[in-house]
């Protein structure tokens, strides 16, 4: 199967009304791929009739919902794209311990649900895929490398770089038939950049949003910040078979910002 091809395949996309959730359901969904997307909002008619879904990522009843759904419809579950999540910009000072523990739960706690409430519906598909089915967490460079005023979200996405090697190597070592990698985007144009730059301006880092937005472009060796749909074709990679060897892997998107 290459990476352009997934016909016959169920995902399931968090976040999708979002910047590169948004992006990465439609990729897959042009890759012939069945999606159904998921985020806050009661209702969307963006993805077809019946290919979305409300969830809280936090609420386990939810995940158990949706998952019970695709079970009923289609009967299995190929590739689940957790990218759903929350940033958070403040000092460590004018973080509160709720903002914190909200980072943590919306971030890490629900992609720990995300894991735990598909496995068996995973492992069952994943049986019938060379490398088996496949699960890809959205952390980002904040969970390898530390960011200004950002220690709640950066944890917190380091948190989620770790479960998912942690699930890799348990469904590895005893034999589950499901790959889970990790992707690290650096600074994407998408509404919650936007927000960033909103809060460090009333933060007073920077004196505007220009002078923010064109810092982190300049952070970039590559001269700019990336694009939602570079992001989602990455992660068409992961959830083709061409990447039935990658597992507890961590793939950087970010225009060199790392390196």
């Amino acid at each position: 199967m290459s990476t352009s091809n997934l016909m016959g395949t169920v995902s399931l996309v968090t976040g999708a009304l979002g910047g590169i959730g948004r992006a990465t359901a439609r990729v897959l969904i042009d890759a012939g791929s069945t999606v159904l997307a998921t985020d806050l909002v009661a209702e969307s008619d963006e993805f077809g009739s019946g290919n979305y879904r409300r969830l809280n990522i936090t609420d386990q009843q939810d995940w158990q919902a949706v998952i019970a759904d695709i079970e009923a419809r289609h009967g299995r579950l190929d590739n689940l794209i957790h990218c759903a999540g929350v940033e958070h910009v403040a000092s460590i000072a004018s973080t509160s311990v709720d903002d914190f523990r909200r980072c943590m739960d919306v971030n890490v706690a629900g992609s720990f649900l995300a894991l735990q409430s598909s496995q068996d519906l995973l492992a069952r598909s994943g049986k019938l895929r060379k490398g088996g089915a496949s699960v890809v967490l959205l952390s980002s460079v904040g969970g390898i490398r530390g960011g200004l005023n950002q220690a709640a979200y950066c944890a917190s996405k380091g948190a989620v770089r770790l479960l998912a090697k942690s699930a890799a190597v348990e469904y590895g070592i005893t034999g589950i038939p499901i790959r889970v990698n990790s992707v690290h985007p650096g600074c994407i144009e998408t509404g919650m950049m936007d927000r960033i730059y909103e809060k460090m301006v009333q933060d007073g880092l920077f004196p505007d949003i220009v002078s923010a937005r064109n810092l982190y472009s300049s952070r970039h060796p590559v001269g700019r910040m990336g694009k939602a749909d570079e992001v989602a074709t990455a992660i068409l990679l992961l959830c083709s078979e061409a990447s039935s060897f990658m597992t507890g892997s961590e793939m950087v998107i970010d225009g060199g910002l790392t390196a």
